[in-house]
């Protein structure tokens, strides 16, 4: 096994609203599923990362208890965090030191969801 980790989904209760808060915090185009409502994150499988998506439907319920994702915060992730309250979201722990580990910072998206940006700068 390589990664622990290969593919996460972030619930949404309004699908539209969530594809726009995450398309604004992570500045980049997010791809709809034509088949459902469904939209994929930017990836970039060949450079060791995994992929996830905005999910709706009756088994993807919004929650923030439960296992934290932690999205890929780039070379500060003070930029991309920065965009959070301005997209409808709430930073519940501003970006904080985990020592030789870089940074982390913990948010409430639009749907409800508690989700964390790491970073090494």
């Amino acid at each position: 096994m390589v990664h622990n980790l290969n593919w996460f989904e972030i619930p949404a209760a309004d699908f539209t609203r969530a594809k726009a808060f995450y398309t604004t915090i992570l500045d980049a185009p997010i791809q709809d599923d034509p088949n459902r409502l469904y939209a994929y994150l930017p990836s970039d499988p060949a450079k060791g990362g995994f992929g996830g998506a905005i999910a709706y439907g009756e088994n993807f319920i919004p929650s923030m208890t439960g296992i934290t994702i932690y999205l890929d915060g780039g070379d500060n992730l003070a930029v991309p965090l920065s965009r959070v309250e301005g997209a409808g979201g709430n930073i519940i722990l501003p970006k904080t030191a985990i020592g030789n580990n870089g940074f982390i910072a913990l948010f409430i998206d639009t749907e409800g969801n508690k989700i964390g940006f790491h970073s090494m700068g």
